[in-house]
């Protein structure tokens, strides 16, 4: 197993990121992962890029940011900020979990730039990396009842994904400790449904 296992999950503000950060370390925590977290957070009060370096190791504690190159998984919860990582940090080995579904910032709203096509986004990331699983997390969290829990769909898909050793059991364990009560059930069956998401997408 390569150490350390370096993630980027990546986002805008508002789509939960420093909870699935919060989870992730916890959760290679309980597996006797050493955990280092950085966190960027942009303009996150007006939906601008948020970012959270994870490095987990066997050996030792690593430094919070993550090298050029050395990316090994990118959780990202919006194209274009998935996109960004993989160009900035990643390498042909990388693999992403990515939700398709664009966030359009301020300056697309107001006319003064344009989004790129979401079809020419995903086949991009697709040409630079290893392994490029896109999860319908917005679509699949309304299902579930809430767009809200569109990350903790992508937790699960990370626990599907078999990218990590890190067994679903523990996720679900620290989703538990640190969901309050009243959304907890929520919350549940948005993980179930990012993991098994993941899985069918991976089974042969």
């Amino acid at each position: 197993m390569k150490d350390p296992i370096n993630l980027v999950i990546t986002g805008v503000g508002g789509q939960g990121n420093i909870l699935v950060s919060e989870i992730l370390a916890k959760a290679a925590s309980v597996e006797g992962f050493r955990v280092t977290v950085g966190e960027s957070y942009g303009m996150s009060q007006r939906g601008g890029s948020v970012s959270s370096h994870i490095r987990l190791s066997r050996n030792c504690l690593y430094g919070p940011i993550i090298p050029a190159g050395h990316v090994d998984i990118i959780v990202g919860f919006e194209p274009v900020e998935a996109a960004r990582i993989a160009i900035e940090l990643g390498s042909p080995k990388v693999k992403i979990i990515v939700n398709p579904r664009p966030v359009f910032p301020v300056h697309v709203l107001m006319g003064k730039c344009e989004y790129p096509h979401v079809e020419d986004l995903l086949e991009k990331i697709k040409e630079i990396t290893a392994q490029t699983l896109a999860i319908e997390s917005t679509v699949l969290a309304a299902q579930a009842g809430d767009p809200v829990v569109q990350n903790i769909i992508m937790v699960g898909a990370l626990a599907g994904s078999g990218y990590l050793p890190i067994p679903h059991e523990t996720f679900e364990e620290i989703i538990t400790k640190v969901v309050p009560q009243k959304a907890l059930e929520l919350n549940q069956k948005a993980f179930k449904i990012g993991f098994e998401t993941a899985q069918n997408i991976n089974r042969p």
